[in-house]
Protein backbone atom coordinates (compact mmCIF):
# COMPACT_ATOMS: atom_id res chain seq x y z
CA UNK A 1 0.00 0.00 0.00
CA UNK A 2 1.85 3.01 -1.30
CA UNK A 3 1.75 6.21 0.73
CA UNK A 4 1.22 9.18 -1.57
CA UNK A 5 2.18 12.26 0.42
CA UNK A 6 -0.50 14.99 0.41
CA UNK A 7 -2.80 12.69 -1.63
CA UNK A 8 -3.59 9.54 0.36
CA UNK A 9 -2.74 5.85 0.62
CA UNK A 10 -2.96 3.32 -2.21
CA UNK A 11 -6.18 4.03 -4.16
CA UNK A 12 -7.58 6.17 -1.33
CA UNK A 13 -7.51 9.87 -2.21
CA UNK A 14 -8.39 12.77 0.07
CA UNK A 15 -11.79 14.14 -0.87
CA UNK A 16 -13.38 10.80 -1.79
CA UNK A 17 -16.89 10.14 -0.54
CA UNK A 18 -17.95 6.93 1.19
CA UNK A 19 -19.45 5.54 -2.04
CA UNK A 20 -16.12 6.06 -3.85
CA UNK A 21 -14.27 4.06 -1.19
CA UNK A 22 -16.80 1.21 -1.06
CA UNK A 23 -16.69 0.97 -4.87
CA UNK A 24 -12.98 0.10 -4.57
CA UNK A 25 -12.66 -1.75 -1.25
CA UNK A 26 -16.20 -2.93 -0.57
CA UNK A 27 -18.17 -2.56 2.63
CA UNK A 28 -16.02 -1.73 5.69
CA UNK A 29 -15.73 -4.17 8.60
CA UNK A 30 -16.83 -1.38 10.92
CA UNK A 31 -18.79 1.77 10.16
CA UNK A 32 -19.55 4.19 13.00
CA UNK A 33 -19.61 7.85 14.00
CA UNK A 34 -17.13 9.51 16.33
CA UNK A 35 -17.89 12.16 18.96
CA UNK A 36 -17.98 14.87 16.24
CA UNK A 37 -20.41 12.87 14.05
CA UNK A 38 -17.67 12.18 11.50
CA UNK A 39 -18.12 8.82 9.76
CA UNK A 40 -15.42 6.24 10.40
CA UNK A 41 -14.74 3.23 8.17
CA UNK A 42 -12.45 0.45 9.41
CA UNK A 43 -11.06 -2.26 7.14
CA UNK A 44 -9.54 -5.12 9.13
CA UNK A 45 -7.67 -6.79 6.27
CA UNK A 46 -6.13 -3.47 5.16
CA UNK A 47 -5.49 -2.44 8.79
CA UNK A 48 -6.74 1.05 8.03
CA UNK A 49 -9.22 3.47 9.58
CA UNK A 50 -10.72 6.24 7.46
CA UNK A 51 -12.40 9.43 8.67
CA UNK A 52 -15.00 11.24 6.56
CA UNK A 53 -15.47 14.76 7.95
CA UNK A 54 -19.08 15.79 8.63
CA UNK A 55 -18.25 19.51 8.29
CA UNK A 56 -16.75 18.84 4.83
CA UNK A 57 -19.72 17.01 3.28
CA UNK A 58 -18.33 13.68 4.54
CA UNK A 59 -15.20 13.80 2.42
CA UNK A 60 -12.29 11.50 3.28
CA UNK A 61 -9.90 13.65 5.28
CA UNK A 62 -7.84 11.41 7.57
CA UNK A 63 -6.33 7.92 7.53
CA UNK A 64 -4.72 5.82 10.25
CA UNK A 65 -2.98 2.63 9.16
CA UNK A 66 -0.85 -0.13 10.63
CA UNK A 67 -0.55 -2.51 7.68
CA UNK A 68 2.89 -4.07 7.24
CA UNK A 69 2.35 -3.40 3.51
CA UNK A 70 2.60 0.40 3.95
CA UNK A 71 5.32 1.74 1.71
CA UNK A 72 6.88 5.21 1.55
CA UNK A 73 9.51 5.95 -1.12
CA UNK A 74 9.92 2.21 -1.73
CA UNK A 75 10.56 1.37 1.92
CA UNK A 76 8.30 -0.40 4.39
CA UNK A 77 7.08 1.76 7.27
CA UNK A 78 5.61 -0.47 9.99
CA UNK A 79 8.04 -2.17 12.41
CA UNK A 80 10.91 0.01 11.18
CA UNK A 81 13.37 1.66 13.53
CA UNK A 82 12.41 5.34 13.63
CA UNK A 83 16.01 6.63 13.66
CA UNK A 84 16.84 4.67 10.48
CA UNK A 85 13.60 5.79 8.89
CA UNK A 86 13.98 9.51 9.64
CA UNK A 87 17.54 9.31 8.30
CA UNK A 88 16.20 7.86 5.01
CA UNK A 89 13.38 10.42 4.89
CA UNK A 90 15.81 13.32 5.35
CA UNK A 91 17.46 12.25 2.06
CA UNK A 92 14.01 12.75 0.45
CA UNK A 93 13.59 16.21 1.95
CA UNK A 94 11.46 15.28 4.98
CA UNK A 95 13.53 16.74 7.77
CA UNK A 96 11.21 18.61 10.14
CA UNK A 97 9.56 16.38 12.72
CA UNK A 98 7.93 17.49 15.94
CA UNK A 99 8.31 14.85 18.61
CA UNK A 100 5.72 14.17 21.28
CA UNK A 101 5.91 11.53 24.00
CA UNK A 102 3.16 9.82 25.95
CA UNK A 103 3.53 6.61 27.96
CA UNK A 104 5.71 4.25 25.89
CA UNK A 105 4.66 5.89 22.62
CA UNK A 106 6.24 8.71 20.64
CA UNK A 107 4.74 10.60 17.72
CA UNK A 108 6.88 12.06 14.95
CA UNK A 109 4.79 14.70 13.20
CA UNK A 110 5.69 16.37 9.89
CA UNK A 111 3.34 19.31 9.40
CA UNK A 112 4.30 20.02 5.78
CA UNK A 113 2.91 16.63 4.70
CA UNK A 114 0.52 16.23 7.67
CA UNK A 115 1.88 12.80 8.59
CA UNK A 116 2.56 11.12 11.92
CA UNK A 117 4.72 8.11 12.60
CA UNK A 118 3.69 6.64 15.94
CA UNK A 119 6.39 4.56 17.58
CA UNK A 120 6.67 2.29 20.56
CA UNK A 121 10.08 1.07 21.71
CA UNK A 122 11.67 2.97 18.78
CA UNK A 123 9.69 1.05 16.14
CA UNK A 124 6.93 2.48 13.98
CA UNK A 125 3.62 0.86 14.95
CA UNK A 126 1.15 3.22 13.27
CA UNK A 127 1.06 5.76 10.45
CA UNK A 128 -1.37 8.67 10.14
CA UNK A 129 -1.94 11.01 7.23
CA UNK A 130 -4.35 13.91 6.89
CA UNK A 131 -5.56 16.09 4.07
CA UNK A 132 -3.49 19.23 3.58
CA UNK A 133 -4.88 22.65 4.45
CA UNK A 134 -3.94 25.33 1.91
CA UNK A 135 -3.07 29.03 2.30
CA UNK A 136 -6.77 29.94 2.24
CA UNK A 137 -7.20 27.77 5.36
CA UNK A 138 -9.28 25.27 3.35
CA UNK A 139 -8.75 21.58 2.70
CA UNK A 140 -6.86 20.87 -0.52
CA UNK A 141 -9.03 18.00 -1.77
CA UNK A 142 -7.20 15.86 -4.33
CA UNK A 143 -10.01 13.56 -5.50
CA UNK A 144 -11.40 14.54 -8.87
CA UNK A 145 -8.55 16.92 -9.67
CA UNK A 146 -6.53 16.41 -12.84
Amino acid sequence: MKINLKIGIDKLIFGMKQKDVTAIYGKPDRNYKDEDDNVIFAYNKLKIRLTFYKEEEFKLGYMVASSPELDLFGNKVINRNIAEMTKELSKKGLTKFTQEEFDTFENYFNEENWIIFQTEFDEVVKFEIGAIINQKDEFDWKFGKK
